[in-house]
């Protein structure tokens, strides 16, 4: 009985992704041509999901360094407007003209920490292990989630150091249009071709989720631990995080807290097995084939092998968005004056 509503919810949550994908293809341009009949400027927001940090451009006064770790807990780093995902390495967003001052205000609900030049440097210069995305320096720093948690430079971080921390970080933009936005960039391996981003709403993500569910029905939150840990360690920082109301039975078994942790079981959802599918050329490759008899229906394959490119890309990015609502990182970004 279990198992038919484990297959009920996942084919339930796999429709309303379809659902949402062929409404946003619908609705997209109308969306569009009314920001742009509207005239004048308009705020773009940026929004990075994941552990990630952003630091000012050791290169480049003008631009800021977002860092996120690349490790076995999340997925691959995900690009909204396009149906793929990026390999670890170094990139950079262009945008069109902005208007707005660059003050990059940082939201008092962010995570301040000291990153110095040379550790930005560093980073940059680690191949296979990290992600880099360069960008302008943005006019503030907002909140687009959050989440209660205590973080300090002692285990376990004093109770004092609770807040609602932002977890997913958003950088508003004023420009005076939405064509322009491309991202080119050095991959660690193979190559990169630049990408024009078809940017139809004011918000670009930019999305690591976690490879198999997070924090999902874990009191613990062992997810957002040992993202939290996997952040500093990138950064050579000593910081940590915990949870109110979890105590010495969590701590045990924090990765935080241990040199070594148990490995961890990953099993692709069917949400997961679905976007696996979409990302991959569905004419050949084994992950594609598989994907395809296990959960795909026959309708998606058509439409996906059809003419309708546009629904291919709507469909990822609804299923991410799906899979994403339960399984998004708690532990905080970090600031590091960006």
């Amino acid at each position: 009985m279990k198992n038919r509503s484990y297959f009920t919810n996942a084919w339930v949550a796999l429709a309303c992704a379809a659902v949402l994908a062929a409404f946003l293809v619908i609705t997209h341009h109308a969306v569009k041509q009314t920001a742009l009949a509207a005239g004048g400027e308009q705020q773009v927001f940026v929004i990075f999901e994941g552990p990630w940090a952003f630091a000012p451009d050791p290169n480049d006064a003008n631009s800021v360094i977002a860092m996120a770790p690349k490790t076995a807990r999340h997925r691959d780093l995900f690009v909204q407007f396009w149906s793929d995902t990026l390999a670890s390495g170094v990139y950079d967003l262009s945008m069109p003209a902005r208007s707005g001052s660059p003050t990059g205000t940082i939201d008092p609900n962010m995570l301040r920490a000291k990153i110095d030049p040379q550790t930005v440097q560093r980073v940059l210069d680690t191949k296979m292990v990290r992600y880099a995305i360069r960008l302008p320096k943005p006019e503030a720093y907002l909140a687009a989630a959050h989440y209660r948690s205590r973080v300090g430079s002692a285990y376990p971080p004093d109770p004092s150091t609770e807040k609602d921390w932002i977890t997913s970080t958003s950088l508003r933009y004023t420009v005076t249009t939405l064509n322009g936005f491309s991202l080119a960039g050095s991959p660690d391996s193979g190559t990169f071709n630049p990408l024009l981003l078809q940017v139809e709403t004011p918000i670009v993500n930019f999305v690591i989720g976690p490879a198999h569910g997070g924090d999902e029905g874990d009191k613990c939150h062992m997810h957002s631990r040992g993202s939290f840990h996997d952040l500093t360690k990138l950064l050579d920082l000593t910081m940590f995080v915990d949870f109110p109301d979890y105590g010495s039975d969590c701590h045990a078994k924090d990765p935080q807290n241990l040199r070594s942790s148990k490995a961890e079981v990953y099993r692709r959802s069917i949400l997961e097995q679905a976007a696996v599918w979409l990302e991959s050329n569905p004419s050949d490759g084994r992950d594609a084939s598989m994907a395809s008899a296990s959960v795909m229906p026959s309708f998606l394959n058509s439409l996906v092998r059809g003419p309708a490119a546009s629904l291919k890309r709507h469909l990822v990015a609804a299923i991410y968005f799906f899979a994403l609502q339960t399984g998004n990182c708690g532990a905080p970004g970090i600031n590091g004056g960006g």
